[in-house]
Order: structure tokens, then C-alpha cells, then sequence
């Protein structure tokens, strides 16, 4: 048997090792939400696309919900409009507003778009303000600090994705629609949180630059593959979950409290980490449970 025989039949058994995984997911409406510095690398942009692709094309439901930091830092710096960052949110002004608007719901999300179109599938691109999807207000800490055109998630309006998740993958920009019609930047991980809660969503995946949560953050070995969200609680009392992982953490309990079956942490920077993670079963990063 030479070579290429032997690999077209190891191709042939892990597709045949991924058919109950494969059964699990059919019809199954599942979130993806990407971002970060990801996004600029154009190998793991093309995985993302092929992997969410192929979910359609195998009879899931995928909705990808996006941010953009990286190229809102970009367009922000080509203007020369200030922009800074306190607990982790974006100050963002009105004049940085318009910029995160015309980005995100923009360039960004349109290039996803089409992408996902060259790869056999139809997707269409939208933000919080179509169909009134997100509706938000402004966030203001306790304290009565805000932050400019910073909201938070007060309702999800599924409507819209259930009549086009049959046929699209729905491509969601982050800017959510207060009762004015005003526009807001809103947290990308808590918008994938809501919208999988709304839609009652078998799983969601938060891409990120680490493969999830560790015992010891310094040692990649430490993977902590399955955690509950108690478990989550006492780990962030350790200290072991700390810093930028908190709010990630945060948004996975949300996203289980509002009804969403588990939630995944994992490094979106692996090739084909969406595909490992569903249809393998070692998975590649950190399960949150009820």
C-alpha cells in the first residue's frame, strides 16, 4: 500500500470516527463568537471561515458574532481620534462611535461575509440595530461613571436569525440600538452570551488567543477541560482565574444562566479549532457546564 493510499484511508477514519458527533449537531443552532488579534492573520482567518463552512454545509445552524479591536484601533488612528481604555471597556465618544460603527458593522463584518460566500454557503452580514436584534442602554458603573456610547444588553429580538438561520450563517456585528435609535459599542462576548441565550443554542464558542482556562495561567499544560459554573466562582476566588479571563468567564455563566447547553474557551488561533472541538472527543480548549 503506498503512501498516498494510506493517508486517503486515515482521512477516511477520522471522518468516520466524527459521524456520531456529526448526528449530535444537526439542526443545532450553534455561536461562534471571533475577534481579537485573529482576526489580522489571514491562515487562521481562512480556517475560521472554512470550519464555520463546513458546519453549515453538514446541516448546522452556526451563527458567528464578531468584534474588531484591532482594525477599530487602525481606522481610529488614521483619523486621529483618541482612544483609551478604563476597566477593560473602550471610552468610546461620539466621534470614536462613528468609527466603531462604520468598522464593525462595515469593513469587518462585510469582508467575513465574503468570505463565507466563496466557500459554498450563503451569509448575510448585520449588526444590533437591524431588526432591533440588541437592544441596549448605557452602561454606567455603580459609582455613576459611563463610559460614552458604551451600552449593555437589555433584549434580545431573535426573530430576525430564526427566519435566517435555515438558510444564512448570520454574521453579527457588535453595535447594539437604545430606545432612541442611538448606536452602541457593546461587549462582544456578552452580545455572543445573549444571542445564544435567546435562541436556547446547543453551544457556543468564544475564540480566543489561549486554549482556555489553566490551573497555573503560566503552564500550558494545565488545561482545565470541563468546569462547572460553581466551580468557575471558587476559581476566580483562588485567584486562578484572573485578570482579562474573568470577564470572559463572566460571559460563559451568562451565557449558560440564559439557557445556553455548554459553553467553550478555546484557542481560535489552532487551525480548524471549531471542527476539533465539535467532532473530536478530546476537544481542544475549557467546557463550562451548568
Amino acid at each position: 500500500m503506498d503512501m498516498s493510499q494510506k493517508e486517503l484511508i486515515k482521512r477516511a477514519e477520522i471522518l468516520t470516527d466524527a459521524l456520531p458527533y456529526f448526528s449530535h449537531y444537526v439542526g443545532e443552532t450553534v455561536i461562534i463568537k471571533y475577534g481579537g488579534n485573529a482576526m489580522n492573520d489571514p491562515a487562521i482567518f481562512k480556517t475560521i471561515m472554512q470550519d464555520t463552512a463546513a458546519l453549515k454545509i453538514l446541516g448546522v445552524h452556526p451563527i458567528l458574532v464578531h468584534g474588531g479591536g484591532p482594525e477599530i484601533d487602525t481606522q481610529l488612528g488614521r483619523l486621529n481620534i483618541a482612544s483609551e481604555f478604563k476597566k477593560g471597556l473602550r471610552v468610546t465618544t461620539p466621534d470614536a462611535m462613528d468609527v466603531v460603527q462604520m468598522t464593525l458593522a462595515g469593513k469587518v463584518n462585510k469582508n467575513i461575509v465574503a468570505s463565507l460566500n466563496t466557500l459554498g454557503v450563503r451569509a448575510v452580514g448585520l449588526c444590533g440595530m437591524d431588526g432591533n436584534l440588541i437592544e441596549c442602554e448605557r452602561h454606567v458603573d455603580k459609582d455613576g461613571t459611563h463610559y460614552g456610547c458604551v451600552g449593555n444588553v437589555t433584549r434580545i429580538n431573535p426573530s430576525l436569525l430564526q427566519a435566517l438561520k435555515a438558510d444564512f450563517i448570520p454574521v453579527i456585528a457588535t453595535i447594539g440600538v437604545g430606545a432612541k435609535g442611538e448606536a452602541y459599542n457593546i461587549n462582544a462576548d456578552l452580545a455572543a452570551a445573549a444571542i445564544g441565550g435567546a435562541l436556547q443554542a446547543e453551544k457556543l464558542l468564544f475564540l480566543t488567543n489561549i486554549d482556555g482556562i489553566r490551573k497555573d495561567p503560566t503552564n500550558p499544560s494545565s488545561l482545565i477541560k470541563k468546569v462547572t459554573v460553581t466551580e468557575t466562582k471558587s476559581l476566580v476566588k483562588k485567584g486562578i482565574i484572573s485578570g482579562g479571563m474573568i470577564p470572559k468567564v463572566d460571559a460563559c455563566v451568562s451565557a449558560i444562566e440564559a439557557g445556553v447547553s455548554n459553553v467553550i474557551i478555546t484557542n481560535g488561533t489552532v487551525p480548524h479549532a471549531i471542527l476539533l472541538e465539535l467532532f473530536t472527543s478530546e476537544g481542544v480548549g475549557t467546557m463550562v457546564t451548568a
